[in-house]
């Protein structure tokens, strides 16, 4: 750099570099690499962990989805009895709308959604409303989750199999070849992932 340019003018071109340098360096080299080493190791998960389904994609394991009745080619908006149902969403399982209720739990329009939402559960079933384990009948902080409880799933498995013609039993093993266990050996529960169960569902004659 000669040095009869003033000092302020060096000063700026060492900086001009050095923008150029990093940019190089965390805005491309890095994210290429990032990107390439995902790619080989976890493409699945770097790909959004979707799931497939006769060549088509059916969703993500990831992110939780309605399985309604359809009639005409329209979402009825009633839940499918063939179906393993999901938890409650607070945004319908949008993306784009992801949270929650925001209410607390004494809030007068929540207490009532709860017990609505455990007589339709119970009658949808066939079980006694005391028996609808608590996250059948509230949704996520996420209103994304796609994991309902092992017990929620184990309530729905009648169900299933007598609207699918199946028995029981199978459905069941279903549920048990679907189960997580809980986090490190004592967080949270054990949970199924309704979107995975319902793929293997589907698949099952």
């Amino acid at each position: 750099m000669p040095s009869s340019l003033p000092a302020a003018v060096r000063n700026h071109l060492a900086a001009l570099r050095m923008l150029l340098v990093l940019t190089v360096i965390t805005g491309i080299a890095y994210p290429l690499v990032v990107t390439g080493i995902a790619q080989a190791a976890f493409s699945h998960q770097a790909n959004g962990s979707l799931v497939h389904q006769n060549g088509h994609v059916v969703g993500s394991s990831l992110i939780g989805q309605n399985f309604d009745l359809m009639k005409n080619g329209k979402d009825t908006g009633k839940p499918d009895p063939k179906w393993f149902q999901p938890r409650p969403s607070a945004g319908g399982y949008d993306p784009l709308a992801s949270g929650a209720s925001n209410l607390g739990p004494n809030n007068a329009d929540l207490v009532k959604t709860i017990k609505e939402r455990r007589a339709a559960v119970a009658a949808f079933d066939g079980v006694n409303p005391r028996d609808v384990p608590v996250d059948a009948v509230t949704a996520s902080g996420s209103g994304l989750d796609p994991d309902i409880s092992k017990a929620y799933a184990d309530e729905q498995v009648d169900r299933v199999a007598r609207a699918r013609g199946l028995d029981p039993a199978t459905v069941s093993r279903l549920v048990a070849d679907n189960t997580h266990s809980r986090a490190v050996g004592f967080l949270g529960q054990d949970y199924v992932n309704v979107v995975n169960l319902n793929l293997d569902l589907a698949r099952t004659r």
